[in-house]
């Protein structure tokens, strides 16, 4: 089995590689958060409740358990950078299934375009996490992976606030309730053509940036070495520390994805801030916009102090403001909500890199397996929107509690540097 590396010839070649590694993050983080505006209009649309409406983010993150581990594969067989180019042009082809879904206004296609498009990201991400790791020294790896993270988030921050104007924004005078008949099909028609138009505007971006990218796949080189072991990836999951990381990317996932997917419908209650759903949604980018506050701040923070300990005092931090959030009312439950993407900002690259350390040329095959733990977010809002269905929206919140729990345990476990039995 071969296991692809990456080295630079020149400190120009290590510049442009993080480049194409930061605008990665920002891709993929982008289109991801767009779900948390998507999904409050299929819900509209098709009259689903919220543990149906979850099915969404269980369609796009089934994508990382299905795909992760193929294109780690296909990252050992082909490279980074053709690999990458496989994943954008996937991107590329979910995108452009929302014209079908549209056409047919069925629930299940959209899912299934949802999932087109999520494979390809999967095998983004596939590629993008180790690549950071591997430019430059270990000791600065959680710093770096922060730093990149910061574009994901940079991502995630934009796209959800043009996503709210062209996609919840659309109609946003009409009452759907008091529409029948003729008016309603129209009603609803519009509405998927908006959703369509805007993923469609993101397939012809994605086509550009895909050319692009095969066009550098000479420039960088890629050296491919012998795998030291023929071991399975899943025989890295013997290793305590990073089994326990894996579960705990599951966990985190799923908990900031439950609580993204959350925020339109829980800032339109009446006892948060009653907002309208346009203007609910424009309120995503406040979640999302402090991960990318936090991710700069943790680049710096994480050279200084222990990367076990901040995780344990975000997670700690992050449960505080789901109770606050959850025993109150107004402004309070609501910012208090929003303020929990401040602390999110550093446990993905955090919980990775105290995962990853020491695997060397099992790097591609931990990231795969990793990666695979991100169907966390498949799982845990889905598990959050049933709850939510029978108790309300702010019982629900317990769930995610719980996931930051388990985090605080692993970044007390993980505080101290990796030893070759952990």
């Amino acid at each position: 089995m071969q296991s692809a590396g990456t080295t630079a010839s020149a400190s120009g070649d290590t510049g442009a590689l993080r480049l194409f590694v930061f605008a990665l993050f920002f891709i993929f983080g982008g289109i991801t958060s767009l779900n948390d505006v998507l999904i409050p209009k299929l819900r509209e649309l098709f009259t689903l409740g919220y543990g149906e409406a979850m099915l969404v983010q269980s369609a796009f993150f089934a994508a990382y358990f299905i795909v992760s581990l193929p294109a780690a594969a296909l990252v050992r067989r082909i490279g980074y950078m053709r690999t990458a180019s496989v994943g954008l042009l996937c991107m590329t082809a979910g995108c452009l299934l929302f014209v079908p879904a549209s056409a047919f206004g069925l629930f299940g296609a959209f899912l299934a375009a949802i999932f087109v498009l999520a494979a390809g990201i999967t095998t983004v991400q596939v590629v993008a996490n180790p690549l950071i790791s591997m430019l430059g020294s270990a000791a600065s790896a959680h710093s770096r992976l922060t730093f990149a993270q910061a574009f994901n988030s940079l991502g995630t921050t934009i796209f959800p606030y043009f996503g709210a104007i062209l996609i919840l924004g659309n109609l946003a005078g009409e009452d759907r309730s008091q529409l029948q008949g003729e008016a309603l099909r129209a009603y609803t028609s519009q509405a998927t053509h908006a959703v369509m138009q805007a993923y469609v505007g993101l397939a012809l971006a994605l086509i550009v940036i895909a050319f692009a990218v095969w066009q550098a796949r000479n420039r960088l080189q890629e050296a491919r070495a012998a795998a030291a072991t023929g071991e399975s990836a899943f025989g890295l999951l013997r290793q305590p520390r990073f089994a326990f990381g894996a579960l705990c990317i599951f966990l985190y996932v799923g908990a900031e994805v439950a609580i993204g997917s959350l925020i339109v419908n829980y800032l339109m209650q009446a006892d948060v801030l009653g907002l309208a759903q346009g203007d609910a949604g424009k309120h995503v980018p406040y979640y999302w916009g402090g991960a990318l506050v936090g991710r700069f701040v943790g680049a710096w923070l994480l050279r200084v102090i222990s990367p076990g300990k901040v995780l344990a005092t975000a997670a700690a931090v992050a449960i505080l403001l789901l109770a606050v959030s959850a025993q109150s009312s107004g402004a309070l439950s609501g910012y208090s909500l929003l303020a929990i993407g401040l602390f999110n900002s550093i446990m993905f690259p955090t919980i990775f890199s105290l995962a990853s350390e020491g695997l060397g040329e099992r790097a591609a095959q931990g990231s795969g397996i990793i990666c695979m733990a991100i169907v966390g977010g498949a799982v845990v809002p889905y598990l959050t929107g049933r709850v939510a269905d029978v108790t309300g929206l702010k019982l629900a919140l317990w769930v995610p509690a719980v996931c930051y729990a388990i985090i605080v345990a692993f970044g007390i476990y993980a505080r101290r540097p990796r030893t070759a039995s952990a």
